[in-house]
């Protein structure tokens, strides 16, 4: 494999290498377009790696015993991908590299009439095309390996972007607005929070779901905590209900989703209500809820405490009640309060008579010492019911919130 004939030839080769890069950078940019305008790899840069790989392949060829060289080609792999140049085109540039050096070979040992020049040549050429495999071989895993490693920077540096949304703290030179331009939200849009509690220790319960988004055309940021997987979502108008069919489609734990919002700035609080609505879902189902637009119920969740004392004071008699028979006022008041008065109403809901309604809000009036008919009383009623419908807890045992009741 190394006779003379072929050492004449590789001689020959090392000789004219500057006329072979040359010609190998020409063919890569008639060829490839992504070449050609030089934004993503530059001419001088391409001519590096040229020279790099085929003074590497020539050396290697005449010296079939040493130990081959692939820190050229790795290091156009790495190069390339963060560059961010696709890989077939890589692999393209370096077919069209190594095909100009072996028609050059051919054509010079046929014209240069020395005797089995070319018979070395193509008993060489299962060696040549061996290295060129192993030098393809050799980009490509170091392609990989750095896109990987491009790729978990991407997600680690995205899932601090959104913590810091998430806390309202994106860092001293920075804003929530900068923060979202880094997560790729567009701007003017409206965003909802999501929270989904974690499989096992810090299993996402949601896999996929940035991804099965944005085949919806919804664009949306991830963190993983070991207790919960959170994003925030940005949405189009008419994109809420296609976000939940996803969200449904990917749960495997029980997933919370605040309303819509506007400021980025508000995305703590968007937070807190998704908290709340994920502490509704019954423990164990996959299911996944938005919290109500009421900004009554919201007004509860963002102040706790205020939510105790008013559950406490308005409807302490009742919750002090059997779970069937408190559960029973309190299912009846939220009827009669979603169905803007209605006993009639409330009624169908709960399959029962209208009077059957009645006499239970009266129970509820006489144990609260408040009546549906003064303005007043109602609205502290309504804003006690929505408190305890989203798990606010009492004063009596603040560290224990009430299981949240479905509405």
């Amino acid at each position: 494999m190394t006779g003379t004939a072929l050492l004449g030839l590789l001689d020959w080769a090392e000789a004219h290498l500057p006329r072979l890069i040359d010609q190998a950078c020409a063919a890569v940019v008639d060829r490839m377009a992504l070449y050609r305008d030089g934004r993503a790899v530059s001419r001088a840069e391409l001519r590096r790696s040229v020279d790099h790989n085929l003074h590497v392949l020539v050396a290697a060829v005449g010296a079939p015993a040493a130990p081959l060289d692939l820190a050229a080609p790795r290091e156009t792999g790495r190069r390339r991908a963060h560059q961010g140049v696709p890989l077939p085109e890589v692999l393209q540039a370096y077919r069209i590299t190594f095909a100009t050096l072996w028609d050059a070979l051919v054509e010079h040992a046929r014209g240069a009439g020395a005797a089995g020049a070319t018979d070395e040549l193509l008993t060489a050429a299962s060696r040549i095309w061996q290295l060129t495999d192993e030098h393809a071989l050799a980009l490509t895993e170091a392609y990989r390996a750095a896109t990987a490693e491009l790729l978990l920077a991407q997600q680690r540096r995205r899932s601090a972007v959104v913590e810091a949304l998430l806390t309202g703290q994106p860092g001293p030179d920075a804003t929530p607005w900068d923060a979202a331009a880094l997560l790729g939200l567009p701007p003017g849009g409206q965003l909802v929070v999501v929270a989904a509690q974690t499989r096992g220790f810090a299993e996402e319960s949601l896999p996929g779901v940035e991804r099965a988004l944005a085949a919806d055309g919804i664009v949306s940021g991830w963190r993983l905590s070991p207790a919960l997987q959170v994003g925030v979502v940005s949405l189009r108008d008419d994109q809420t209900r296609p976000m939940l069919d996803v969200l449904r489609g990917v749960a495997k734990s029980r997933t919370g989703v605040s309303p819509r919002y506007d400021s980025l700035a508000d995305t703590p609080r968007a937070l807190r209500l998704a908290r709340a609505a994920l502490a509704g879902v019954p423990a164990g189902a996959p299911e996944v809820r938005m919290f109500g637009p009421s900004p009554l119920a919201a007004l509860v969740v963002c102040e706790p405490d205020e939510g105790a004392r008013l559950v406490s004071r308005v409807l302490g008699a009742v919750l002090g009640l059997p779970a069937d028979d408190r559960d029973m006022l309190l299912d009846t008041l939220d009827a009669y309060l979603d169905h803007a008065g209605s006993a009639e109403r409330a009624g169908e809901v709960l399959h029962c008579h209208p009077n059957t309604v009645r006499y239970r809000l009266r129970r509820l009036q006489d144990l609260t010492g408040r009546s549906l008919a003064d303005p007043r009383d109602l609205a502290e009623l309504a804003a006690a019911a929505h408190a305890v419908g989203v798990g606010a807890p009492t004063e009596a045992h603040p560290d224990r919130p009430r299981h949240p009741r479905r509405r």
